[in-house]
């Protein structure tokens, strides 16, 4: 049985750098998009919100009728439709050559489903195999996401410069790899039970726990925290600190995903009391991005950028932990709720950063502003555009806070305990 589960893990783990391959790979080539087929930037962004539109979807059917599919033959499809997406995009300007766009919309789909079935399900199948340190587990795949995106960005990067980026499709179509071998892995292996309600009605009466609220608000601060300064880093220290695009992206963007995934591993190996991890996390997350906004030298703030990754490197995991703790009978549904959570604070943060620093770029007010300080309008519209996005770990060093004393101490939140043969929240 060991072996088996061994077998589980990997596949979990092959699976997890496909959803690194999915979120990584259109942003990398959104410039050889634009260049080879004249494609706007407004609908190259739509990509990504096709994605996460996509996940967040599939995240909701989950969250009402998991009891409808059968959980262990998903989950083994899960990357094999992920190659289908990979292939049909790499294949667009082939199928659709008057209508590239379609192609990679299609594609986009397609393997964006397979990422939203693999964060309902990868993530409760860890949970599902018995383990003495199962936080540690959830860390460890979680730091194999980030290990991946860090492969998948320094990859697709040196492929583009030395083969060239009119043969970006050899590039999708070798990332498809990742998923087969997830796919042939899968096929041998036992997936563990994980738990489902038996009606709809089970989830509804689920979802009136406030507890489950509260840690489906926990990760959402988490993922708004950690996809903003991974989505906005770039264009910060470029236009906002003054520091050349190619170094600010070796030392600030990778820095970030770098030091995101050193946290996720060193949890994984010694961490303990993810209550306390969480609450420190979101201190330290909240100095960082203060510090890379008002701090007047750049090496400082681009190092602050960078060092954001390794505070909010257990945020998402590490709510998804305690959900796991505290409603252990909610199996998939809880798992369905979190995704969604972090899906939406993943868009809603680095969204709200952009019209922050629209409205303010585009404003004579702050333009005056501006140059009374020494900036440029752009500048000063990029510093209140992550400074907004500063409110998101603030906010979470509360939440945390009070996720700390209910691991600890008696509960100071109390949900709804359900009837039998509903899903069952432990009271909090």
């Amino acid at each position: 049985m060991a072996t088996h589960y061994g077998r589980v893990k990997f596949s979990c783990y092959m699976t997890n750098i496909t959803m690194a391959v999915v979120g990584c790979l259109s942003p990398v080539l959104f410039l050889t998009f634009r260049s080879l087929y004249g494609i706007s930037y407004s609908l190259l962004g739509t990509l990504v919100l096709i994605n996460f539109c996509t996940q967040l979807g599939v995240d909701l059917i989950f969250s009402f009728f998991s009891h409808k599919f059968n959980i262990p033959m998903t989950v083994k499809c899960t990357p094999a439709i992920a190659v289908v997406g990979l292939i049909l995009f790499a294949l667009a300007p082939l199928i659709f050559p008057n209508a590239v766009y379609l192609g990679l919309v299609i594609g986009t789909v397609i393997f964006s489903a397979s990422s939203g079935l693999a964060e309902v399900l990868i993530s409760p199948v860890i949970a599902a195999i018995p383990s003495e340190n199962p936080d540690r587990e959830m860390s460890k795949l979680h730091a194999v996401y980030a290990w991946g995106s860090v492969a998948v960005v320094v990859i697709a990067t040196l492929f583009l410069l030395a083969i060239g980026g009119e043969n970006w499709q050899w590039l999708a179509g070798g990332f498809a790899l990742v998923p087969l071998v997830a796919t042939f892995a899968f096929a041998g292996a036992d997936v563990p039970k994980m738990q489902t309600p038996e009606k709809t009605s089970g989830a509804l009466g689920f979802f009136k726990n406030g507890g489950v609220w509260l840690c489906v608000f926990a990760i959402f601060l988490g993922g708004a925290s950690e996809v903003t300064m991974a989505q906005w880093s770039s264009s910060y220290i470029e236009q906002a600190l003054g520091i050349p695009k190619v170094l600010g992206d070796i030392c600030g963007v990778a820095l970030f995903g770098f030091m995101l995934a050193m946290g996720r591993t060193l949890y994984a190996k010694f961490g303990k009391n993810i209550g306390k991890v969480l609450f420190l996390g979101a201190i330290g997350a909240t100095v960082c991005y203060i510090t890379a906004i008002f701090v007047g030298v750049p090496v400082i703030s681009l190092i602050a950028c960078g060092l954001t990754g390794f505070c909010v490197s257990m945020m998402w995991p590490g709510s998804l932990v305690v959900a796991s703790d505290r409603f252990p009978q909610g199996g998939v549904v809880v798992y369905a709720l979190m995704a969604a959570g972090g899906d939406l604070g993943a868009s809603v943060g680095p969204q709200l950063v952009g019209v922050v620093t629209d409205s303010v770029a585009g404003s004579a007010y702050f333009a005056d502003l501006a140059l009374s300080w020494g900036l440029t309008s752009e500048q000063l519209g990029m510093k209140a555009g992550l400074l907004v996005g500063a409110v998101f770990p603030l906010i979470a060093i509360a939440v945390f806070f009070i996720i700390r004393r209910l691991r600890t101490k008696k509960p100071i939140w109390t949900g709804q305990v359900l009837k039998e043969n509903t899903l069952k929240g432990e009271e909090l």
